[in-house]
């Protein structure tokens, strides 16, 4: 079984059993997620409110219990388990990619679409969420840009699909994504 045995082209209409969005704070995953788990007929999952309803405490109040390294090590468990499911899209945290076994999984598991936006879009988009612990400091746009430089190159590294959120409604992201999966099923056929 190959690294792409979760895509199967059925008379030229692709079958998706596994997607994983991945992307910065702010890409748009869970909205995109929803749409597109609905438009295929599949369950939907955030791993950050996996970890929410598990808990019973907002990802705010597991940093300041837990810390940062507590929070990774809920993911990675959440991640583990969720990207075994059989049929499912999954919007992954911004900070999914910084343990290498959740990019492992990711990568080997499903289909990896990486949602791109840029810091101005992110702070755009994230500005009044006061439920990101990692943008409440005194310069989210400093932090936001230390993020991306960090976390981008692993992004890409694990990506088999990259589409930008910049501009655009849903609708137009989703195209972009089912285009770019077919050529992907096409590729591997």
């Amino acid at each position: 079984m190959g690294p792409f045995s979760f895509l199967q082209d059925q008379t030229r209409t692709m079958r998706i059993n596994r997607i994983f969005l991945i992307g910065p704070m702010g890409a748009g995953k869970t909205t995109v997620g929803k749409r597109l788990a609905q438009e295929l007929g599949l369950p939907f999952f955030d791993s950050d409110r996996v970890i929410e309803e598990r808990t019973g405490a907002s990802i705010p109040l597991i940093f300041d219990i837990e810390g940062e390294a507590g929070f990774r090590r809920r993911e990675a468990a959440v991640i583990d388990e969720l990207t075994r499911l059989e049929r499912v899209v999954l919007a992954t945290g911004g900070g999914a990619v910084v343990t290498p076994e959740n990019r492992d999984h990711l990568r080997s598991r499903g289909a990896v679409v990486y949602l791109e936006a840029s810091v101005d879009k992110q702070l755009e988009r994230t500005r009044k969420d006061k439920n990101r612990p990692l943008l409440q400091t005194d310069d989210p746009r400093a932090r936001l840009q230390a993020l991306f430089e960090q976390r981008q190159p692993l992004y890409r590294e694990i990506a088999h699909i990259t589409v930008s959120t910049e501009r655009g409604n849903a609708r137009t992201i989703l195209n972009g994504i089912r285009r770019q999966l077919q050529a992907l099923g096409d590729q591997q056929s």
